[in-house]
C-alpha cells in the first residue's frame, strides 16, 4: 500500500489562525456557558497554543546543544 502524499498549500501557521478564527465564530453563535461553547473555545485556545509553540521552535535563536 502507497503512502498517500498531499503537498501543503499553506503553512501550518496559518492553518492553525484560520482553524482557531473558525472555531471561535461557530462557538459566538452557542449560547453563553453550554458545553459546547466551551469546548469550542478550548480548542481555539489549543490551536493558539500550538501555534505559538510551532513559533518558537521554528524560531532562529533555538539552537541545537552541541
Amino acid at each position: 500500500m502507497r503512502r498517500r502524499r498531499v503537498k501543503q498549500t499553506t503553512s501550518l501557521d496559518k492553518h492553525l489562525a484560520e482553524q482557531a478564527r473558525q472555531i471561535r465564530t461557530q462557538a459566538e453563535a452557542m449560547p453563553q456557558g453550554s458545553r459546547e461553547r466551551e469546548g469550542l473555545m478550548r480548542k481555539a485556545r489549543q490551536a493558539d497554543t500550538a501555534s505559538h509553540m510551532n513559533d518558537w521552535l521554528t524560531s532562529p535563536g533555538l539552537q541545537p546543544p552541541k
